[in-house]
């Protein structure tokens, strides 16, 4: 079991990732077509069934030519995408549509509107191989793996599933993921649950299939067995509130009792992030409030889901100076990004100069978590170091991550 230390992110990401395999292979399997692969997770590893394209094409209007040919070339004959081709021999050029199959020695195409034809004679192109010619098997070659067990499909696959032939994939059936608010003032109603449906919709953008939520008070008891029975009934548990360290928080106490996977992250907001697997059930606690709970999902739970995936950036210029306030810890500063004198700048959404004045220089990602006007922002800042106005730094924008 790991210590009770806090981890870093990339750490807590490596140890939810070491049980990933166990937690897809405990779903059962399924096959979709390539119009509902959209969001699935494979069961088994995807190869390309052939050569694609099956021959070298034309990529323009034009003259296939042979690049080894000397001089004038006779036109011989034309093609069409669906023709098979002629065979052209040495001195002998064949036209050519956008798409057509070129002949077996032909290697290049001479755009239409390049080509000097005069009674038949396609003057000398003086062309390089490979010209205008996508060549076979550049999009895949057969039996190459296209795809590996455990990658998620995204819309745009399907052109490729279409482009190779395939019919059909194997695919994993969604998980169930049980979702359980703790919190006595939101298990009586006296305060919103302002977790739930976010994480609900997460899930369903991961590929999962959310429990309607469910609410119980700050009792052990009570958190213990709402634990253990989501764990018993669904494939992940995701928990909000109770990782503190305050008398009514219980389930960091809980998680502990369990297969302990981290006790907490070194990342704010979000810090008090907590997993385990119950009964060899992901079981991952998250803060209660809004934001720290959003953050510490999608750049934490989101890697049981989804893998192991890079976060795009965009480069933009900071508004403000920001100053972290420790060492050793990853802040995830919001930020709205915006035009400014020279380009883009993102404006820190909590400065005093932004629209939610929460500080002033000193990020407090405690005010920050709290709000859910946060949620406004376009994306934010990953850093472990204090922040200077003007300097060049990565925004994450929130769409590649939820």
């Amino acid at each position: 079991m790991p210590g009770a230390e806090t981890v870093t992110r990339s750490t807590a990401v490596d140890r939810l990732l070491e049980h990933r395999a166990g937690f897809l292979g405990a779903l059962s399997s399924e096959p979709v077509g390539p119009a509902e692969s959209a969001g699935r997770t494979l069961a088994e590893d995807l190869r390309s069934p052939r050569d694609v394209p099956p021959t070298d094409y034309a990529t323009m209007d034009g003259y296939a030519v042979a690049t080894d040919d000397d001089g004038a070339r006779t036109v011989v004959g034309s093609v069409a995408p669906e023709d098979s081709p002629p065979r052209i021999d040495p001195g002998e050029a064949v036209e050519v549509a956008t798409g057509a199959p070129l002949p077996e020695r032909a290697d290049a195409v001479v755009p239409r509107e390049n080509a000097t034809v005069t009674d038949d004679q396609l003057a000398d192109p003086r062309l390089a191989s490979g010209t205008n010619v996508i060549r076979r098997g550049t999009t895949t070659s057969a039996d190459e793996r296209l795809f590996a067990a455990g990658d998620r499909l995204a819309p745009r696959h399907a052109a490729l599933l279409a482009d190779v032939g395939i019919e059909s994939v194997r695919v994993r059936r969604r998980p169930s993921v049980a979702i359980v608010a703790t919190g006595t003032e939101i298990h009586e109603g006296r305060q919103p649950d302002r977790d739930s449906d976010f994480l609900a919709g997460l899930v369903r953008r991961w590929g999962g299939e959310p429990s309607a939520p469910k609410t119980v008070p700050d009792d052990l008891e009570a958190v213990e067995s709402a634990i253990t029975d989501a764990a018993a009934s669904y494939d992940a548990v995701l928990t909000t509130g109770g990782t503190s360290v305050g008398a009514a928080d219980h389930v960091s106490g809980v998680l502990a009792d369990h297969d302990l996977l981290f006790p907490g992250v070194a990342l704010r907001p979000g810090r008090p992030v907590t997993a385990a697997l119950v009964n060899d059930t992901p079981v991952i606690g998250l803060p209660g409030k809004p934001i720290a709970a959003h953050t510490a999902a999608v750049l934490v739970v989101r890697a049981l889901f989804v893998g192991r995936a890079a976060i795009p950036t965009t480069t933009v210029e900071l508004a403000r100076r920001v100053a972290v306030p420790d060492d050793g810890i990853e802040y995830a500063v919001p930020v709205v990004v915006e035009a400014g004198n020279e380009g883009r700048e993102a404006m820190p959404l909590g400065h005093v100069d932004s629209s939610l004045p929460l500080y002033e220089e000193r990020f407090a990602p405690g005010l920050v978590a709290a709000s859910t006007r946060a949620t406004l922002a376009d994306g934010f800042v990953l850093t472990d170091a204090s922040l200077e106005s003007g300097e060049t730094t990565e925004v994450v924008p929130y769409p590649v991550v939820e």
